[in-house]
């Protein structure tokens, strides 16, 4: 593995002490899949209730679901058996989905996003809920849901204050937009009915950005962050449609952004930037509140400029420092020659002053998308990656020294 130290406020003898005091991430790499179509979206949900993390893909034309082997064979590439339970939902392409257990019965619930054409910002996108059957192997129902066109990102996100869940939709356009311009996204908020065959309740949660491509719920707290084309901006999920910016577009915006905690739990962000960009970006707490009505810019640090078409974004304590690292790929998607894969990049003195960089795949995951879970049951969270030119699935076990 390359390794890589940024540092702005220390030395080099004091930064090379602490990066010996903090243990260098170590992976094993298994390819579950390589015959994926392009791998738009993954995340992890017990789907069976096993109480294993099984992983789940929104590819192409198919909705797919790997089913955990268990720990032991939790690094045999065959072990994990793989589930079409949807396909073909719309004659465009999938774009993402969100799994979750949102009624506590220990077996998640599973929402997909389609009709993906970035270019119809009029009549592209779908919604869909999928009704498990009996034998969840199998293909499930799906239900239509009403939507904004340019569908492209969604999460399931547990209200602290009521308990109850909401499926969060945000298109990468608002309605009839124009090259980023125009009417603003809707970010919608669904509620799910006792029978979800009946009309879902939708409320608007912000319409004021253009341009979103992604978005982060902020942990134990009813707000989520989106990053678009003005920058990053914190929202409520209460329907309140305020928000507030905490990033702007030094670099053209942002696409990617994640949440995370440095020591003592202060919080943190991440983004790539600008959207399919180039720089990854961390930004920690404002040392100053006395900003223009409407913005809190936190403080901007560039930790890599060499990412080529950044796509994927992950923030976790891979390492059990309680305090996380970023985890970022990049795909290449039309820059001939270069080179795809993943990095994970640690603080190593707790504040998110010091940061090392560390190449986990080099050139073998065109990464479209990726997470973190623990898949063997071991305490550490490995990390699960879509490639969508290498077309493949791979998840890389922690090996790493606690």
């Amino acid at each position: 593995m390359q390794t890589k130290i940024f540092s702005l406020l220390l030395c080099g003898g004091v930064t090379a002490a602490l990066a010996a005091d903090v243990p260098e991430p170590k992976f094993r790499a298994v390819t579950i899949d390589d015959k994926i179509q392009i791998g738009y979206g993954i995340t992890t949900a017990d789907v069976d209730g096993d109480k294993l993390p099984d992983l789940l893909l929104a590819d192409k034309n198919q909705i797919i679901w790997y089913q955990n082997p268990g720990a032991d064979k939790s690094a045999t590439a065959g072990a994990w058996r793989k589930h079409v339970i949807a396909e073909n939902l719309t004659k465009l392409d999938h774009v993402c989905l969100a799994a979750a257990d949102i009624d506590g019965d220990g077996k998640c619930e599973i929402a997909v996003g389609a009709g993906w054409n970035p270019g119809d910002t009029e009549n592209s996108g779908a919604v869909f809920y999928l009704i498990a059957p009996a034998d969840r192997t199998q293909k499930w129902e799906a239900v239509t849901l009403s939507h904004e066109p340019t569908v492209h990102r969604m999460r399931w996100v547990k209200d602290p204050a009521s308990g109850s869940h909401q499926l969060v939709v945000v298109p990468l356009h608002g309605r009839g937009n124009k090259n980023g311009a125009g009417v603003g996204v809707k970010v919608l908020a669904y509620k799910k009915p006792a029978d979800p065959r009946q009309p879902w309740t939708t409320t608007v949660l912000n319409d004021a950005l253009h341009m979103t491509h992604n978005f982060d719920f902020v942990s134990g707290a009813s707000d989520m962050l989106v990053a678009g084309k003005e920058g990053v901006f914190r929202v409520g999920i209460d329907g309140s449609k305020s928000s507030l910016q905490l990033a702007g577009n030094v670099s053209g915006g942002a696409g990617e952004v994640r949440t995370g905690k440095l020591a003592g739990a202060i919080p943190f962000f991440a983004t790539v930037e600008p959207m399919h960009g180039n720089n990854l970006v961390v930004y920690t707490t404002p040392v100053s509140k006395e900003t223009p009505a409407g913005k809190l810019l936190w403080n901007r640090q560039v930790l890599d400029t060499t990412l080529a078409d950044g796509h994927a974004l992950a923030c976790g304590d891979l390492l059990g420092l309680g305090r996380d690292q970023i985890i970022v790929g990049w795909r290449a998607m039309g820059k001939a020659g270069a080179k795809v894969g993943l990095k994970v990049f640690t603080s190593l003195d707790g504040e998110g002053k010091t940061w090392r960089s560390t190449v986990v795949d080099d050139n073998g995951m065109a990464c479209e998308d990726l997470c973190l879970a623990d898949l063997d049951g071991d305490g550490k969270l490995d990390i699960i990656a879509a490639g969508r030119a290498t077309k493949n699935v791979k998840i890389y076990l922690n090996q790493s020294a606690k």
